[in-house]
């Protein structure tokens, strides 16, 4: 089961947090919440599998997310 970890509000946020969990080698999905707004404007769901959910967690604070 996927689960949403976080809730970027800035495309440049999703693109730092795409090359973090890239380079975690931990799986993720990033899914639009708005269809019909422009990518530098809307907000994303980072998504993660349940069992990756607690370290991803802690990466993301790490990193200052």
């Amino acid at each position: 089961m996927w689960v949403v970890v976080y809730m970027a509000h800035h495309k440049k946020d999703v693109d730092a947090i795409e090359g973090i969990l890239g380079d975690e080698n931990i799986p993720y999905k990033i899914r639009p919440v708005y269809k019909n707004i422009a990518p530098e404007v809307n907000c994303f769901e980072i998504m993660v599998p349940q069992s990756e959910v607690g370290e991803v967690h802690n990466i993301l604070m790490e990193y200052g997310f």
